[in-house]
């Protein structure tokens, strides 16, 4: 898959695929790796019969790019939705004022992404009853979340209408213009816009997954986190908690900070310097996709804590105080998957569970075709 430099089309990458779909090579059926023909004919297809421009016309453009950057889109308009969720849960479960929320205070900041992001975060913080030992300016990755999440959805609104615009453009080469006379050899196939696009994808989902890993840490650390015991352990000292889980959470961080370099100016000239500039587009969108399934990875990571910090929270407080309705029942939804830490066990696969639960929770409106479709159309 990263055969292609994204200019003159996904040649390599859309070749094994044409070659898959006239039954040869390999193909992969339901998650099996089977010969092209014996998985056509498993599912029900007959081979291509390719005729004169058929087979250029199938790899001559920027199919991979945009399909691969759209799939990291819808993924990551999910993440959106469970960074608000979390968001609202880690405010709720540490009893922060929400008067960082006010409305008159996000239309002063001018950005219309960070309005909607701070209504959403009110519905989801309705009923919360502040925690009177809170410090009155909450630490960023509380106090801040409106303007961060604001921003994030203004940068996947540009990224999804860049890939609608690709999704139903031409990108073949050359194009032939029958009421016009006109065979026109041009460029359409350079997946310039979006390499920029997937690059956006990435840099977005980083900076979540900054905000996820931030989030993490305020709530396993005892001083910052309403006297809960370290590391969120039901024996602190005998056990682990979920350290575990944010040491893995900073490595992933960290590995989400290094493939944020854009790869859409990483031009090589190839192909005898007639590709003397290239955007490197399928390697963008390849490289978000990657980024949206590790923030996925590290939302699950916060879910899980924060249901071992609602755990301990109602063994620790003389008085457990009552929660915003919304977010009891989502924290109510992954404790029926992810039970209490105690004693300690691997927790991988109560990450996993957990992702699914949030990606059960998010908003169906979350998709990709009505989110580039009605997200100009959006008021605060």
């Amino acid at each position: 898959m990263y055969g292609s430099v994204g200019a003159s089309g996904d040649l390599i990458p859309l070749a094994y695929a044409t070659r898959a779909r006239r039954g040869e090579g390999y193909a992969y059926l339901r998650g099996e790796r089977l010969p092209a023909g014996v998985a056509l004919q498993r599912a029900g297809l007959s081979p291509l019969e390719l005729d004169g421009r058929d087979a250029l016309a199938l790899v001559n453009g920027t199919s991979v790019t945009a399909a691969a950057a759209a799939l990291a889109l819808a993924r990551l308009l999910r993440s959106y939705d469970s960074a608000l969720t979390l968001s609202a849960c880690l405010a709720d479960l540490l009893g922060a004022a929400p008067a960082f929320l006010a409305p008159q205070l996000l239309r002063a900041f001018g950005h219309p992404g960070a309005v909607r992001a701070a209504a959403a975060l009110r519905e989801r913080l309705e009923g919360t009853v502040p925690a009177p030992d809170r410090p009155l300016q909450e630490p960023y990755s509380i106090r801040c979340t409106p303007q961060l999440l604001g921003a994030a959805e203004a940068s996947l609104g540009h990224a999804g209408r860049v890939i609608a615009d690709d999704l139903g453009g031409i990108s073949d080469n050359p194009l032939f213009f029958a009421e016009d006379d006109l065979v026109a050899h041009g460029g359409n196939f350079f997946g310039q816009p979006v390499a920029f696009a997937a690059d956006l994808l990435s840099i977005t989902a980083t900076q979540l997954g900054n905000l996820a890993e931030r989030q993490l840490d305020l709530l396993v650390e005892p001083h910052r986190n309403g006297g809960l015991p370290p590391m969120l352990a039901a024996g602190p000292g005998r056990q682990h908690g979920v350290q575990g889980v944010q040491l893995a959470a900073t490595a992933t961080v960290a590995a989400m900070r290094r493939d944020a370099v854009p790869a859409s100016v990483q031009s090589l000239p190839t192909n005898g310097h007639n590709q003397d500039v290239v955007p490197f587009g399928t390697q963008a969108a390849l490289t978000a996709m990657a980024q949206a399934e590790r923030l996925r990875w590290l939302h699950g990571s916060l879910a899980v804590a924060l249901r071992q910090g609602a755990h301990l929270s109602g063994i620790h407080s003389t008085q457990r105080r009552a929660g915003a309705p919304r977010c009891l029942a989502v924290l109510e939804r992954i404790s029926a998957v992810v039970a209490p830490v105690d004693p300690d066990r691997p927790l991988d696969a109560d990450i996993r569970r957990a992702a699914e639960v949030l990606d059960e929770l998010a908003d169906p409106g979350a998709d990709f075709d009505a989110f580039t479709c009605h997200h100009e159309e959006r008021q605060p």
